[in-house]
């Protein structure tokens, strides 16, 4: 995500710190710097012209703190101002009405519309508590109220009885009245898309909006077309008056010029961005941690909050006895790899914390960390139960049964046994500090 545009504004930042002052020339200098990174990132034109002119005049203007360099102001005053571009605060959905809740999705053909409604349903499910059904509109595309189905069963949340009716409206009403009676809070409509945005679609989609009257209006855009999304935002807009934008497949935008060009020309915020194809691969859009983000300043509040939902503190406390007493097996280094996994990976849990993208840079391009792990996980498995609690008698016999049973060779397994040692060392250090979640460890870079 945005890789493209954190790598230029590493770039740019670099080039910035070379300043001792800042005079008003170099201010212009490094204005016009800023100009091309973003201009280079697909940022709308007039929102690249507004955001550098507002940076210049501050620059220009405020006095420098004398706890900042000159180059660390310029950089305080671009971070403001980005916050600022990509809406301040966070945008939820307000849950603050009469129940059900009745949420309208809108968007064209092909930006995953029907598959962020099981994202969103998900979503509100395990961090809302809501009780989620889904109800498909479309009467066009045949295959929709199946999809939605699938996805309902993969959720596992209700799905409307509305398959033997032929109208988007009656199919809402029913819909509606069976949220009802299931004791349901949250109805989420799918509605028919188009592959391109025509008077007909705006026309459908405006006359159900207006006979339902729904608490929030969301448009699912596809962050990878760039500023073609702006144009269809504001056509939505202008029509159904949208409460909030989901950017998906924001994993796959290396530039990110539609996420921080979205508010400034439509003034509607961003609610949620797609971050990947599993279904919990949904994320509330912080538009702060994205700036830290995109800054190479970290997302330590992103990585909190995964590692919080996927931790066991029954687990975490067990081992932080065993640490306590000295003890930490190959079975507990597999635990954690275990746990690395479930947070999504080396690479993921990298890129949240502070500089993680430079340390990436420097593993070796054809060395793919998911897959060297994967490798350690099926090294201990071909173990014994005896040799994962002591590796002291992985003599070289041992070894080569054990590479041979795993599908690697020796010196994948040696390297395996060294990095375990200096982990143990590692986890032990941590344990006379008294850390009880191992996920420090990661936090800390290894370090």
């Amino acid at each position: 995500m945005f890789e493209q545009l954190t790598e230029k504004f590493d770039l740019f930042l670099k080039n910035l710190k070379g300043h001792g002052k800042l005079s008003e020339k170099n201010i212009e200098e490094v204005s016009q710097k800023l100009k091309l990174t973003l201009l280079e990132a697909d940022v709308h034109y007039q929102v690249v012209k507004d955001i550098t002119e507002a940076i210049r005049s501050q620059a220009i203007g405020q006095k420098v703190h004398e706890s900042l360099t000159p180059a660390q102001h310029y950089i305080k005053i671009v971070r403001e101002e980005l916050v600022r571009l990509l809406g301040s605060q966070t945008a939820e959905i307000d849950f603050r009405v009469k129940p059900p809740l009745v949420i309208f999705m809108v968007g064209l053909q092909g930006v995953g519309k029907t598959t962020t409604c099981g994202k969103l349903a998900y979503y509100l499910t395990h961090e809302k508590n809501r009780n989620v059904m889904l109800v498909s509109t479309d009467v066009r595309r045949m295959a929709a109220r199946e999809q939605l189905g699938i996805l309902a069963d993969h959720v596992k949340t209700a799905i409307s009885d509305t398959n033997h009716l032929t109208h988007p409206v009656e199919i809402y009403k029913a819909a509606y009245d069976q949220c009802i009676q299931r004791g349901k809070d949250t109805l989420i409509v799918d509605t028919s898309g188009r592959m391109h945005l025509d008077h007909d679609l705006m026309d459908e989609v405006q006359r159900l909006k207006d006979e339902i009257c729904p608490n929030e209006i969301l448009l699912v855009s596809d962050a990878m077309v760039g500023q073609q999304a702006l144009s269809i935002a504001k056509q939505f807009h202008e029509k159904l008056q949208l409460t909030g934008i989901i950017l998906s497949k924001m994993d796959g935008d290396a530039r990110g010029g539609a996420a921080l060009s979205m508010k400034k020309i439509t003034s509607v915020p961003i609610k949620f961005i797609g971050v990947g194809e599993k279904i919990e691969a949904l994320e509330l859009f912080h538009p702060e941690r994205m700036v830290s983000r995109i800054l190479q300043m970290g997302d330590v509040l992103t990585l909190i909050e995964k590692a919080q939902k996927t931790y066991d503190e029954g687990k975490s406390q067990v081992l932080q006895k065993k640490l306590q007493k000295g003890i930490f097996s190959l079975q507990d280094f597999k635990e954690e790899l275990q746990q690395m996994k479930k947070l999504g990976g080396f690479s993921s849990v990298m890129k949240l914390l502070p500089g993680g993208n430079k340390l990436l840079n420097r593993v070796p391009s054809n060395l793919n960390m998911e897959a060297e792990t994967k490798q350690m996980m099926a090294i201990i498995d071909s173990m014994t139960s005896q040799e994962r609690w002591n590796v002291e008698i992985l003599n070289g016999s041992r070894r080569l049964r054990i590479a041979r049973g795993s599908g690697t060779e020796v010196a994948q397994v040696n390297r395996l046994v060294k990095q375990f040692l200096e982990t143990k060392k590692m986890m032990k250090k941590i344990s006379k500090f008294g850390k009880s979640n191992p996920l420090d460890l990661w936090g800390r870079g290894g370090t």
